[in-house]
Formats: structure tokens, sequence, C-alpha cells
């Protein structure tokens, strides 16, 4: 049996442990059982209480002595008896069932809605009667005074099945498209139904009128709700006469008054899946909704938490055993789960050795669920090699990592690192030689760009720690520690010029203080070097006081000195390029012309670039001036720009020579037709 706590509420698993599977014999069973120890102390409250595969449905009768569940595959039925502890019966169904509802005290009269718009029947003996709906079902209610079904589906129709006449009664004409849960007010009889548009109509049975309307879609949604479609109304509940629960399909749930259109509360589950079940606990006023993920109690007047739980597999139903603090679960898996709470009640009658159970566990703490696990995140797993092991049944899900087995990790540990115990034993020992010199002087250690400018702010930090502390302010954030100031220590890019020009005449007491520094870098550096030997005495603190009274008289004198070092300085470097240009011989370089191209001059380029500098209007009007454009108005209003392509040289030479081709043709054939004329006039006069 586990045990799991949030907010102080201990849950108990009685249906946690390993299973053991049908086809075994009994012999074989009894044999684990002394082999196993796990086996042996698990505690299985209802014998087999399980599914083949999977189970969708569960409901207790309500004499409270008979569970029934419903689940695949095959399409089946399950009743067990609480008094025995064990199976009743067991029926096999032609389809799979949407949900059923207990009609009679006990098990002798059920009605399933299945699959395949069947309405199936059945009494004490097994098969009774079976009939057909219209339009594929999603839930019904059954109206006591007038034995009246109510079935809701793919249609904007309900349907009304009498059982005391046996025949269908005319339909209930919603304005939804389609609905997806219906529930009947078990004091003043009221019908509620849920519609894909996320609304709730109420109707009045004995008129057969509706006669209310909520938009719970619209109310779902708050500030701080993210949701990406219509939120449909998929589960619902009444509570006394005038309390009605809606849980939607995105995730919330709203607890209404029915005589108000606006919700008490609004619950979200925080994870996006549709509310599977609803239900209410009276004894401390809570209300127990469920997604498929997660099972959350909470409070209906404040809204407040109470404890959660979380099951292995999706949840498909979720009952809670009337006037006591057992809860059962239906799964995506053979096993249906049991949880027993303490504070919410007792337990059952027929199960009340379960208090006696938990009172000896308080007294005696074990280990919790937890406590044989280990939490690693996803870069864990890299770094132990189980990266592979995402998905399978070793690693648990949780947060932002997964839980797996202590000892796994253990032995994943030995195995990625077998010399753990030695680094353990060098940082040990690293420790203790660090613990014996921390009695010696801290060096500061500077960066390696920028080394005087850090210097200068470290004594500037110093000189306003102590002025700080006389007065009694806060410290502001040193530029060394700050991370916006970071790269000017580190990228040698952001090293300080100390010769370039303007450093020099706006810094004009850099060179005193300068050698100041200099000095105390040599003096770092070597007892950075020699870390082992004694500290050297330091000198400068009284030259440094004497010498800082003469900065400010000195200060225009140093000015004068730096601009005529800087004039000698220009100078020498005027000669020196002067040598330079006399020693150099200019050699001529040659470019390269691209073919069908003329050289003209270097004039053209300068041209283009300017031209290229102009806006479009420029140059349109130089284009204009130039002949190659056209611009016209047009008759609807609007401008006609019409554009000459500039013709390159070789383009000009090939036209010349057409045009001159062309001309001497043009003689060639002049001259022939002259011959031919005279020549015709020579024989008329023979």
């Amino acid at each position: 049996m586990q045990v799991s706590s949030l907010n102080e509420v201990k849950i108990y698993s009685l249906s946690a442990g390993r299973s053991l599977p049908e086809w075994l014999s009994d012999r074989k069973k009894r044999a684990l059982q002394k082999k196993d120890v796990d086996i042996r102390r698990r505690i299985e409250l209802i014998q087999d209480f399980e599914m083949p595969t999977v189970s969708t449905k569960i409901k207790v009768s309500r004499d409270g002595q008979y569970i029934m569940a419903v689940g695949t595959y095959k399409p089946r039925i399950r009743c067990f008896d609480t008094y025995q502890l064990s199976q009743k019966f067991e029926r096999c169904l032609d389809s799979e069932v949407v949900t059923f509802e207990i009609l009679s005290d006990d098990y002798s009269k059920i009605v399933f809605l299945q699959c395949g718009r069947f309405v199936e029947f059945h009494s004490q003996h097994g098969h009774y009667y079976k009939t057909r709906i219209p339009k594929f079902g999603r839930d019904f209610s059954y109206h006591y005074p007038s034995c009246d079904l109510y079935f809701v589906g793919a249609s904007s129709e309900v349907y009304r099945l009498n059982l005391e006449q046996g025949r269908f009664l005319n339909s209930l004409q919603t304005d939804a498209s389609e609905s997806n849960a219906c529930d009947i007010n078990p004091v003043h009889f009221l019908f509620a139904m849920g519609t894909a548009e996320g609304k709730v109509e109420c109707w009045d049975p004995r008129t057969r009128n509706r006669v209310g309307l909520l938009d719970c879609a619209l109310n779902s949604v708050t500030a701080d709700t993210e949701i990406e479609g219509l939120p449909a109304v998929s589960a619902l509940k009444f509570d006394g006469a005038l309390n009605m629960a809606v849980g939607t399909s995105t995730g919330q749930v709203l607890l209404y008054d029915l005589r108000s259109s606006n919700p008490l509360i609004v619950k979200d589950h925080h994870y996006g899946l549709p509310i599977k079940s609803i239900q209410f606990q009276h004894q401390l006023d809570l209300i127990i909704s469920a997604d498929s993920r997660i099972i959350k109690m909470w409070n209906k007047d404040t809204g407040k938490i109470f404890t959660s739980m979380e099951p292995e597999y999706s949840i498909n139903d979720v009952c809670l055993y009337p006037n006591s603090g057992m809860l059962m679960t239906a799964n995506e898996a053979p096993k249906m789960n049991i949880y027993y709470i303490p504070v919410l009640g007792p337990a059952p009658k027929w199960c009340s050795f379960l208090d006696n159970l938990t009172e000896e566990l308080e007294e005696n703490p074990e280990s919790t669920v937890y406590d044989d696990y280990k939490f690693v995140t996803r870069q864990d797993l890299e770094n132990l090699g189980l990266a592979h092991l995402i998905g399978s049944s070793l690693l648990r899900a949780y947060m932002h990592g997964f839980f797996m087995d202590i000892r796994l990790y253990h032995k994943a540990k030995m195995m990625a690192n077998p010399f753990a115990y030695e680094e353990y034993r060098r940082e040990k020992i690293r420790q203790k030689i660090e613990e014996t010199r921390a009695q010696r002087v801290q060096l500061k250690k500077l960066p390696k760009v920028n080394k005087e400018l850090a210097l200068k702010l470290i004594e500037e930090e110093g000189e306003e720690q102590q002025v700080t502390r006389k007065r009694k302010q806060k410290n502001l954030p040193s530029l060394l520690k700050d991370d916006r100031f970071k790269v000017m220590f580190e990228n040698p890019d952001f090293q300080v010029d100390e010769q370039s020009e303007e450093f020099r005449l706006l810094n004009p007491l850099v060179s005193k203080i300068s050698e100041k520094r200099k000095r105390k870098l040599k003096l770092l550096e070597e007892l950075e070097e020699q870390e082992e030997e004694e500290e050297p005495e330091g000198k400068a603190s009284d030259a440094e006081s004497s010498e800082s009274s003469d900065d400010e008289k000195g200060w225009v004198e140093e000015v004068r000195k730096q601009r005529k070092l800087l004039r000698q300085e220009e100078k020498v470097k005027r000669q020196e390029r002067f040598k330079e240009d006399q020693q150099t011989s200019l050699k001529p370089q040659f470019f390269e012309i691209k073919e069908g191209e003329e050289f003209r001059s270097f004039k053209d380029s300068a041209k283009k670039q300017k031209l290229m500098k102009k806006t479009l209007g420029d140059r349109l009007k130089l284009e204009e001036k130039l002949g190659t454009l056209n611009v016209s108005d047009t008759t609807v209003g609007s401008k006609q720009a019409t554009f000459k392509l500039k013709k390159s040289e070789q383009q000009k030479k090939q036209q010349e020579a057409e045009k001159q081709h062309r001309q001497e043709r043009k003689t060639l054939r002049r001259s022939a037709s002259h011959l031919r004329s005279k020549r015709g006039r020579g024989r008329l006069f023979h």
C-alpha cells in the first residue's frame, strides 16, 4: 500500500502493487505469494478488481452493496459484491458502452447506452431488451416521477423514452447543434443539458419548455486562462436544489447558483484537458473534479485546493463511495484504482479494517512514495547516458524532469563515473588546503584587459565604502561585477590606448597617477608569482598623500607639457614620412578592361556615383533633358513615362556599319537601274 501526502492530506492507494495474471492457476498464485514479499504484502481489497484491457465507467448501487464497471476488450460489464469482496457476475456486450445507469437500488435494473446507437436494458437474470435511438448518443438521465429516459448526443433533439408505456415520446427541440452531457436535479427534477457551443439549457419536464439558458463558454474565459477554441460543456452535475457545477472541454469548472447567470467560482485545472467527472463531497463542502490527468479536490466556497491526485494512467471516470472517504477510478489500464482518504470520511462498513490499518501506519511512519526515487532532469539523464529511457516505464515524468528508482540511479552513476570517490577525496583535500591559506594575504586578481582602469575602480570603491560607512548609505554596484561592462575587461578591442592624443589631453595628470598604479601592478604581479613567500612591505601610502596636494597646482603646466610633446612627436613623424616617400619609387599599375567596353576616363565612374546618390525625381528630370525619357499625361488623369535604353559603344558601331551598308546597297541599285535604262534607249534608236 502506497502512501502519498499533499497539503498534509494523506492518500492511501489500495490498488498499488503487482497484479497476477488471470491465466495463472491457484497453486502458482500461492507459490508466488510465498516467494515474493511484495505480492504477499499487497492489499487486494476486492478480488480481481480489474478489466482485461481498459475500464471506461464505474458506479456504485444506491444500497452500496454492488460496484459495477464497464470496459473492454471485449465489451463487458462486471459486478462486484462488496459483502463478499469478490466478483458477482460478468456479462459481455455487443458493442462498447458510452455510459450506463443503475435504475434500481441493486443490480436488478440497468440501462446501457452503447456506441452503435443502441440502448440495452438488463434485468437481474441478464439481457432483457434492446432498442435504438435515431442519432448517436453521448449521455442520458432518468426522470423518476415520469419514468422517462432523456438521451442527448449528436443532434439538436433530446429523445425521450418512456419505460412505463414502452414507447418513444415527442422529443425536445433545442437550439444546440450537439449536446455532450445532461443531468436531472434530484430535488425539483429540473433537466439540464450541456451543448457543444458552451451553453447549458434548462428544461421543465412537466411543461416540456425551456426555462433557462446559461452561457458557460463566455463565463469560463478569464484574464488568466488561455484557450485555443470555443469551450464546450463536457460534464454537468447538480448539488441540492440550487447549485450546479459545469465542466468545460478546456479544463475549467464553473459553480453556479441557479438564481444567477454568473458563476460563483471558476476553477481552472491548467492542463487544457476536458473535464471527465464532477462529484460533490458534502461533509467538507468539497468539489471533486477530474480530467484525464489529475483529480482535484477544492472548497466550493473559497476555491482553495484541498488536495490532488495524479494516477499513473489516464482517468476515464471517478466514483466516490457514498458517506465514506473511498474513491474509485476507471483508467486506461486493466487495474481500477481504489484510494482511501481518511480526512474525507470513515472507511465503508465492508472494509472497516482500513481505519485500524491507517492508524497503525500513522503511528509507525514509513517511507513515502518518493523516498525510494530520485528526481533527475533531462540534462542529468544525458550525463548518465540514460536518455534512451525517456518514454519507458523506468522513468516517471514529473514537472520539468523525471522520477527514477534510486538503485538504478546509483548503478548508472557508478558506471558513468567510476572515479567519483577519488574526485571527492581530491576535493576534500583542496578544501582543507584553502582553509589553511585563508589567513594569508588575499591578492586582488586583476583582469587581463585594462588592468590600470580596474585598479583605479578598486581604489575608488574602497574610498566610497569608507564614505558610505560614515554616512550609513547603501553601497552602489561595482562596474567590475556589472555584466553590462564585463566585455570591457575581457575583449582586447576595448583596451585603452594611453599614447593616443585624445587620452593624453583629456587626462593631463594621468602620467603621474599611472606611474603610481604601475608600481602597484608590479607589486601585485610579484605577489602572484610568489604566493608561498611572505608579503612584501608596502610603501606608497605616505608618498601618495604628499603628492596628491600638488596635483591641482601642476594641472595647467602638465597640459602645456603634453601639447609640446605632441607637437614634437608630430614633427618627428612628418620627417620620417618624408624620408620614406623619398626612398620609395612609384611603379605603374595596369588594369584590365572588360570585353566590349572602351576606356574613356575616370570621370565616368565619378559621374555614375553622383547620379546614384540623387533622388528618383532628380534622375527623371535629368533623363528627360537628355531625351531618354518622355513623360506625358493620359486621358484618365495619370502620367505615362516611356524610357529609351542607352546604347553602348559596340551597339552604336554596329548600327553605323548597318547604316553604311544600306547606303552602299542603295547606290549600287541606283547605278544598276541607270545602266539598264541606257541600254534600253540604245536598242530603240537602232
